[in-house]
């Protein structure tokens, strides 16, 4: 299933400052994260943010945050069961998901959505956990569950569909 730009929505699932520098490789994540929110924001996606318990871990970090058309404070690890599925922009049925944790959080989340129906891309290259291996195996799980996987890159390009987007070297030069 390729992704159209007018059909997708994209969350960020708590990209938070006290809980960032806990995550395997967390700087090259949150660097993904923002590349990929930059795309959506020049593609006309909708960026959604969440944050669990930002009393105890903080809001999400600035470059997140500054991309993000609006920010859901949960306690759920389900965004759903806070108010998420509320703040998805009608006719966005395609929702592409990054963030942390890939075990708790993104998984619930993810779980969450395909629970009601709507189809979800968990960006793999834009997620992570404290522990690679528990980041594997929320992989395989939202795979197993009916997610489907893609990169930043892939995700920018399917967006686009042709080198002739009107957008397409200001997507490029973030691409690269």
């Amino acid at each position: 299933m390729l992704h159209n730009a007018d059909e997708s929505v994209l969350v960020l699932v708590d990209f938070q400052v006290r809980l960032m520098p806990a995550i395997h490789e967390g700087d090259r994540v949150a660097r993904e994260a923002v590349r990929l929110a930059s795309i959506a924001r020049v593609l006309g996606v909708p960026v959604i943010g969440t944050e669990q318990s930002p009393g105890s871990l903080g809001g999400n970090l600035d470059a997140v945050k500054r991309l993000c058309d609006q920010t859901l404070a949960k306690d759920y690890f389900d965004g759903c069961r806070d108010g998420l599925l509320g703040m998805l922009p009608e006719g966005r049925k395609n929702v592409v998901v990054a963030g942390c944790e890939a075990h708790v959080c993104v998984l619930q989340t993810v779980a969450g959505l395909l629970g009601h129906g709507l189809k979800v891309t968990v960006v793999l290259d834009a997620i992570g956990s404290r522990q690679a291996s528990s980041r594997e195996a929320a992989i395989d799980r939202m795979r197993s569950a009916g997610a489907s996987a893609a990169t930043v890159e892939m995700l920018a390009f399917e967006w686009m569909r042709t080198s002739r987007h009107e957008r397409f070297r200001e997507v490029l030069g973030l691409v690269k």
